[in-house]
């Protein structure tokens, strides 16, 4: 049986995939008032990298967010939102979000080393 830290922080990976997944879709055209009110005040994205910065210090790692993207680029689970455009739009804003203007991959999460106060 796996400790319990383990099982939070897959939950906090499973998370992360969750948010980014949500924030792709985007608002359903025939959404009720309480989900665009919802959607306002959490679908920006800011708010989303906010939450997968909160499962980072809960102990994602950057290499996991980075493969949370790759799988749902290529995994045939999201072919949905692989084919939507506007989704794939939203999923590179908050990757451009994310990652900044960094050279590689792990170190384009700038904002998540800027918050440790690392360099």
């Amino acid at each position: 049986m796996k400790p319990n830290n383990f099982a939070m922080k897959d939950w906090h990976l499973e998370h992360v995939e969750k948010v980014i997944v949500r924030f792709a879709q985007g608002l359903s055209p025939d959404a009720s008032s309480f989900e665009k009110r919802n959607h306002m005040r959490y679908g920006s994205v800011t708010r989303c990298a906010r939450q997968i910065e909160y499962d980072m210090r809960q102990g994602v790692e950057k290499d996991e967010v980075i493969e949370v993207f790759r799988k749902i680029k290529l995994n045939k689970k999201y072919v949905k939102l692989q084919s939507d455009a506007e989704a794939v739009l939203r999923l590179d804003e908050l990757k451009d979000k994310l990652y900044g203007d960094g050279k590689t991959a792990k170190d384009r999460l700038l904002w998540h080393r800027n918050a440790y106060g690392q360099k």
